[in-house]
């Protein structure tokens, strides 16, 4: 009870903040005070806006705004959402592109669990639908999942990788991006000892923490320094009457916000200044860079604390992956199975979160696999953030990732890359 009372306490004053900014934003909209056009209500009423908004994007999932995209016949083709496979804790999804036949490269992009929304790879579909068709690992708020359907743990997430991979089939070209990495590694040699003929034709790590140890970040430091009884205690709570879930013990989304926030606080602090300025003066606009960002950056999820727990314990600290020694549902999984799927992995040399030397040690665990049918990449000056949805990201890195999926693509027919504008 202690913790849904804390679940509920943070909602609260979430809720109670919001009202506030909705509430100074009609105040100061009053038409009586152009009778004293004094600053202070312009201030107001910038504050207001920029608060409401803010406070409730926290728990507003976004929507992926991909309307449209133009076709090699000079139409544009209208794109729409279809869930493919869905399950309790996550549904695999797939852009579906109107009046266009099946491409040749197939896309599984596998979206992190680690705070965000799916909707955070937004411009990496957008990059690569004119030339692919994209299916996206869509995850669950857990806060919406009741008890009733049980836990949902870094062994469960693998399996449903697994079975994403065998719906999907042998022609698919699985990209992960960041936290999934070590976890769709594990879940492609699982498929390579139980399942061959269900193994997909390509897989590209993009940042990802498969051997934390090889690099200290601040994510690692934290790991290290933390016990797993601290961690839990600290924040894991249940979730409060307002949900489905209500009694499911999460890691909730508003605090992983506070700490993703307090990792650059004056950055964000001035950020907002700058936006309730602009907006004071009469300079702001529903889509600039601020709201753009933000809108993704504040919406958050709740993970299930087994998830989160097990991530730190079995990945972070006791490096299973990175060891070659992850166990799935009582099966050793062994990274050296994997013998005829290409593997790519993605740097970039200025990630703050899996720095360089994380993800390319992949490659090493591949000891089945055949040096013409490995690949590594950094991109210097890239960011964590920049590999996967940046300008790094659209001109350098897109690029190789499609020729590299085009070359090891065998009898299938080659495609065509098409150059992308920022978005």
């Amino acid at each position: 009870m202690k913790g849904i009372m804390s679940y509920d306490l943070m909602e609260t004053i979430r809720n109670t903040n919001e009202w506030m900014g909705a509430s100074a934003r009609a105040m100061a909209s009053y038409p009586v005070w152009g009778l004293t056009p004094h600053p202070m209500f312009k201030v107001m009423s910038a504050w207001g806006r920029v608060t409401e908004r803010s406070f409730s994007r926290m728990v507003i999932k976004p929507d992926w705004g991909i309307r449209s995209i133009p076709g090699v016949d000079g139409r544009d083709h209208l794109i729409t959402v279809e869930t493919v496979l869905d399950k309790p804790f996550g549904s695999l999804i797939r852009f579906k592109v109107s009046g266009r036949e099946k491409m040749a490269r197939q896309i599984l992009l596998v979206a992190p669990m680690s705070g965000h929304y799916a909707t955070l790879l937004r411009s990496t579909v957008a990059s690569l639908l004119p030339d692919c068709d994209v299916y996206v690992t869509d995850w669950h708020n857990a806060r919406d999942i009741p008890v009733s359907e049980g836990k949902f743990d870094v062994e469960d997430y693998t399996l449903y990788l697994v079975d994403f991979m065998r719906h999907l089939g042998p022609d698919i070209n699985v990209i992960a991006v960041c936290q999934p990495a070590p976890l769709t590694l594990a879940a492609t040699a699982y498929l390579a000892e139980e399942d061959p003929t269900a193994q997909p034709r390509t897989l590209t790590l993009i940042g990802g923490p498969i051997d934390p140890d090889a690099a200290a970040t601040e994510v690692t430091d934290f790991g290290a320094r933390v016990t797993m009884g601290q961690l839990e205690h600290m924040v894991i709570q249940r979730v409060g009457f307002k949900y489905k879930g209500a009694g499911r013990l999460v890691y909730p989304g508003l605090m992983q916000l506070a700490s993703f926030i307090s990792m650059n606080s004056e950055k964000h602090a001035k950020a907002f200044q700058d936006k309730i300025l602009a907006e004071s003066k009469g300079e702001g606009s529903e889509h600039d860079h601020h709201n753009i960002f933000y809108d993704e950056y504040l919406a958050v999820m709740d993970m299930t604390a087994e998830f989160y727990l097990s991530t730190v314990e079995r990945i972070f600290k006791g490096l299973e992956i990175a060891q070659n020694k992850f166990v799935v549902d009582g099966k050793m999984v062994d990274i050296g199975k994997i013998t005829n799927v290409a593997v790519k992995t993605v740097e970039g040399g200025h990630d703050d979160i899996s720095a360089p030397g994380q993800c390319v040690a992949a490659l090493r665990l591949c000891t089945g696999l055949p040096d013409s049918k490995k690949a590594q990449h950094l991109e210097p000056g890239a960011g964590h953030y920049g590999i996967f949805a940046g300008s790094s990201w659209r001109n350098n890195i897109r690029p190789l990732v499609l020729e590299f999926i085009d070359a090891n693509a065998g009898e299938a027919p080659k495609a065509t890359v098409t150059p992308i504008r920022a978005v």
